[in-house]
């Protein structure tokens, strides 16, 4: 069933009796997406994270087989001039998108049906600062109620702006290039990379990884995303990492907000896990990884070659999961659906403010808002 047009039943939470910041409700409409669709997903910051694996190591010629396997998208070309200035302090933003589009291979991967919809199912900021050794991670739930700039497509399409509709419609409108700017809107940050990543390729890759140890505080039991999991340590294969961090009935308050905090627990379990990947004596499963990850991976046109990948991860593998901070859009409780959020927009401006000045972002901008309520429910696994 489409997330959009099927909302979860009412779920009070923090901050529900707040002011909201942007105060409106509107009638948006969800405009038909494109014929042209990318299969993709989710989950955010992990790609960068198995994009360092393959970076770091040591034997990026067998990259160089690999190109004819990555996808890439003209970003640049498609939202011309009309940005925010790139950064001139050696920081870097990189959007990490997917999608739940059940088309294709997806079809039976993550619960949900094919509606012939792509809506971006997980959204990340990932903020790599200056001398990248530490990151911050800016998730954008899905469901937030935003004003989306007009926009062109990739293959040149234009779509009106509109307000007060779900995040997750400026990439069913327009693809990766609307969410781009969609995102810059809202921030004021320039994107400096784009990476998307699909269902099947989630699950290959953390297959060929050997699975990834998470340890849960509680069982999760959601049989939308066909995850069962009892309390304690597990080591997931692709199959069940991909249900985990789907779920969002299983656990929390069951919002969108709560799946963010198992999304996140997740990577940090991910990066954790890749850093003890014994790679180098292993060549057969180097090329395996390589061969899914540059399958799987949908990136800007700067990084659309083997090499421009390489340089990128290399800059990464350095950024461990203690150096990541992870947080989530400061947002409310729509007080006339809690199904939607809207953004706490005066603190949701001091996270853009310390990342647009390359600074951590300070706690208070998180504070009193809404969570999800699933906060340490997934760890690393010991």
């Amino acid at each position: 069933m489409s997330a959009e047009s099927t909302p979860d039943p009412a779920i009070p939470g923090h901050g529900q009796s707040r002011t909201p910041g942007p105060g409106r409700r509107g009638k948006g409409r969800r405009r038909k997406p494109t014929a042209k669709r990318r299969k993709a997903l989710l989950v955010a910051a992990w790609s960068a994270a198995g994009i360092v694996v393959l970076g770091g190591t040591g034997a990026g010629v067998l990259y160089f087989k690999l190109n004819g396997n990555l996808t890439s998208v003209d970003i640049d070309q498609a939202l011309g001039a009309d940005r925010p200035e790139k950064a001139d302090n050696g920081s870097e933003n990189i959007l990490v998108l997917g999608s739940d589009t059940r088309s294709g291979g997806n079809k039976k991967l993550g619960g949900g049906a094919d509606d012939g919809t792509a809506r971006s199912d997980t959204a990340m900021i990932v903020h790599v600062y200056k001398g990248h050794k530490k990151a911050s991670v800016v998730s954008i739930p899905r469901d937030t109620l935003i004003d989306r700039p007009d926009c062109t497509d990739t293959d040149g399409g234009e779509h009106p702006a509109a307000d007060d509709v779900m995040f997750n419609s400026a990439y069913s409108t327009g693809g990766a290039a609307c969410a781009v700017k969609t995102v810059e809107s809202i921030s004021g940050l320039r994107m400096d990379h784009y990476l998307e990543v699909d269902f099947s390729g989630f699950q290959n890759l953390i297959d060929d990884l050997g699975g990834v140890q998470v340890t849960t505080t509680e069982d999760i039991k959601d049989p939308d995303s066909h995850l069962d999991l009892t309390a304690g340590t597990h080591r997931l294969d692709g199959q069940q990492a991909l249900g985990l961090v789907r779920t969002r009935h299983g656990v929390g308050d069951g919002s969108d907000l709560g799946r963010i905090q198992l999304q996140q627990a997740f990577v940090k379990a991910l990066v954790h896990q890749v850093k003890d990947v014994g790679l180098l004596g292993n060549p057969k499963k180097l090329y395996d990884i390589a061969d899914t990850a540059t399958k799987t991976v949908t990136t800007d046109s700067d990084l659309g070659s083997v090499n421009s990948l390489m340089s990128f991860a290399s800059g990464l593998k350095g950024i461990g999961p203690d150096k990541m901070h992870m947080v989530t859009t400061p947002v409310v409780y729509d007080p006339a659906d809690p199904n939607r959020v809207l953004l706490e927009k005066t603190k949701a401006d001091q996270v853009w403010t310390a990342l647009k000045n390359d600074r951590p972002i300070p706690g208070s901008a998180t504070q009193g808002t809404a969570t999800g309520e699933a906060k340490g429910v997934v760890n690393a696994g010991e």
